[in-house]
């Protein structure tokens, strides 16, 4: 899985600065709904892993906790320094977490584990982390079953995409199937699943264009950019020909409105 890490580790520090004009307007939306689920309140210590530019610290900090965040991203964690500085960020690694055990009330992570090569060790390390009573919450993105914005990219790549490129791999785009699976993974590290919360919630992400979801995942991507950046130029255009043609399904006025939808998942160390 090293080449795995490295591979994400080059993406993120490559296209850092476009995350906050393309992915942040759907990923911030389950803000909210990760620290109501985490029951975020006054004075607790909050470690936010994968913090990107740092909105789920920032939120936390809003309801009165004391956040920390934590990216492998250089880039990234100078982009939430200068947008939060009364906020502190460190640079590390989610699967080795450079803090004692029982550090922290709360561990947050939205969207964060796709991107580490083992996410249950990841988990592992929020439950170290965490104190007595404390609580781990997450985001993941639902499977294209539940997921309009994942079957639009999905449809396209298995219909026209050259699959047998050499990408290192990863952990399955989809982490768990099913709430069953996401409590056995949880409960091998330690959690205690009878108190796992699980809920599947849906956002609008509005892009201005049908071709705007294929140039965000081309552009401003790591996993399916690197996939898009190894197809043939007759390839590449049949994809974004089928995106684009999915994409209008969902005008709305002057915009297309997609519906992106993603687990919110939250279990209690005991």
């Amino acid at each position: 899985m090293e080449s795995f890490a490295k591979f994400e580790h080059e993406g993120w520090q490559r296209v850092a600065d476009k995350y906050d004009s393309v992915w942040a307007r759907s990923t911030r939306q389950f803000i909210p709904l990760l620290l109501d689920a985490v029951e975020v309140t006054l004075n607790m210590s909050v470690l936010d892993v994968g913090c990107g530019p740092g909105y789920v610290a920032a939120a936390a900090a809003e309801r009165g906790a004391a956040p920390r965040g934590l990216d492998f991203s250089g880039e990234m964690l100078a982009i939430a320094q200068k947008m939060f500085p009364r906020i502190e960020f460190c640079e590390g690694d989610a699967q080795n977490l450079p803090f004692t055990d029982a550090t922290f009330d709360r561990v947050l992570a939205n969207f964060a584990l796709l991107h580490v090569s083992a996410p249950e060790r990841a988990c592992a390390e929020a439950f170290r982390v965490l104190k007595p009573g404390g609580k781990f919450g997450f985001t993941v993105w639902a499977a294209p079953e539940e997921n309009p914005y994942a079957k639009i990219i999905d449809d396209a790549i298995q219909a026209h995409a050259d699959l047998e490129v050499n990408l290192p791999a990863g952990p399955p785009h989809y982490l768990f199937s099913g709430r069953e699976e996401f409590r056995r993974a949880l409960e091998r590290v330690g959690f205690n699943g009878a108190s796992m919360i699980f809920k599947l919630h849906t956002i609008q992400w509005n892009v201005p264009a049908p071709r705007y979801p294929f140039d965000a995942e081309r552009d401003a991507g790591v996993r399916t950019r690197g996939l898009l950046a190894r197809q043939t130029f007759e390839k590449l255009r049949a994809i974004q020909r089928a995106i684009e043609e999915s994409v209008r399904r969902y005008a709305k006025g002057d915009t297309f409105s997609i519906p992106k939808a993603a687990y919110v998942v939250a279990v209690s160390k005991t």
